[in-house]
């Protein structure tokens, strides 16, 4: 039995990043194995019964898929270099900063990749899924018709011609902006040593927005500090430092919170809401579909129609549990910060059926 962990992944991966900068950072010693056509049949969809990466293998052949249960399950049992705050505030924050990289920061990610001149680069990286020791043309021929399947899930995220000047204009003026004025002051979201939000944003910041060749020029640019935080986050050092002073959060994190909590959160509100009545209204359906339809998103001043994606409310049961694991007088004064900063109440959101993750699929807890 191998005393590694395996990494089952892809350089171009969105959540390949995030798994591999957190074994990096926990110093955990690990094998990344590039996902080609022969893996995801042979070992990924075998032993997950999914075709998503990435998926770490442990040195015990167990094989785990979703990048926050990779974090939780290696965080038990290697708690050395933890990622948890230990202040509830800055653990609930880490938390809403984790959800938002994982999946709101998906939108100028997908937009940068696929709408600005990253070809033939980004053709020839997928075509070596199918192809990984043919030459550039060829990996660029057959990369073309594997891109279009992904270039299409574009509008499904509300990134139409519509939205795209808001997208670049909230991305480039506002997220670059307040995290390179961050990054200036601060080596990581939290102060001295990276949580679960860090990981959360390098997913987007590092396998798109830092390593596709367009949006990368335009990080080094425009946000220094932010591509220096990227090369950080993939090269962590051994020395980490304190977590920041929960009395003394930076405007910078605040400014980017408030924006959370005003664009994406009643996105997830949704999501939660309109799951809530699906599964309702589908009493005999055990498993939950990835997406259920459409409803209204905002950014900027301009709003759109985007797909309901179900998984958003397991990612937001994790934010209420944060919230309701606090003893009672700690849920009031957090309750009372949440308020003053964000005028947002956590717990303000009822959930009459809990969804859960089971062999890789998300099913309505209890049926």
């Amino acid at each position: 039995m191998s005393e590694n962990y395996k990494l089952y992944g892809a350089p171009l991966s969105l959540y390949t990043g995030k798994a591999r900068a957190y074994l990096k950072f926990k110093q955990l010693p690990y094998e990344e194995v590039f996902s080609s056509i022969k893996v995801y049949k042979n070992i990924i969809v075998p032993n997950t019964g999914v075709r998503f990466i990435p998926v770490v293998e442990t040195p015990n052949n167990e094989f785990i898929q979703d990048t926050t249960v990779i974090m939780e399950t290696l965080e038990d049992r290697h708690p050395e270099r933890t990622i948890t705050p230990d202040s509830a505030l800055l653990n609930l924050i880490s938390e809403v900063l984790q959800i938002w990289g994982d999946e709101w920061l998906l939108i100028p990610a997908m937009h940068y990749r696929w709408n600005h001149d990253n070809f033939p680069f980004i053709y020839e990286e997928f075509g070596r899924v199918v192809t990984p020791n043919m030459p550039a043309f060829v990996r660029r021929f057959v990369g073309k018709k594997i891109g279009a399947k992904f270039k299409g899930f574009v509008p499904m995220l509300g990134i139409t011609t519509k939205t795209i000047p808001a997208i670049e204009n909230w991305y480039e003026n506002h997220v670059l902006k307040e995290l390179d004025a961050h990054f200036s002051e601060h080596d990581y979201l939290l102060g001295g040593r990276p949580c679960a939000g860090d990981f959360g944003l390098i997913g987007p910041l590092y396998a798109h927005l830092y390593r596709d060749p367009a949006p990368g020029k335009l990080m080094k640019q425009k946000a220094p500090n932010v591509a220096k935080w990227v090369e950080r986050m993939n090269n962590p050092p051994d020395d980490i430092g304190q977590w920041l002073n929960v009395d003394e959060l930076p405007e910078t994190l605040i400014r980017l919170l408030q924006r959370i909590f005003s664009e994406f959160w009643p996105v997830l509100i949704s999501t939660v809401e309109k799951t809530q009545l699906w599964i309702s209204s589908h009493p005999q359906e055990r498993e939950v579909p990835r997406t259920i339809g459409q409803h209204t998103y905002r950014i900027g001043d301009v709003s759109e129609q985007r797909a309901i994606l179900t998984f958003h409310q397991w990612k937001f049961q994790r934010v209420q549990e944060a919230f309701q694991a606090l003893t009672e007088h700690e849920q009031s004064a957090l309750a009372d910060l949440m308020k003053q900063h964000f005028q947002l109440r956590i717990e303000s959101v009822d959930i009459d059926n809990n969804v859960v993750r089971e062999n890789n699929k998300l099913v309505v807890k209890g049926r």
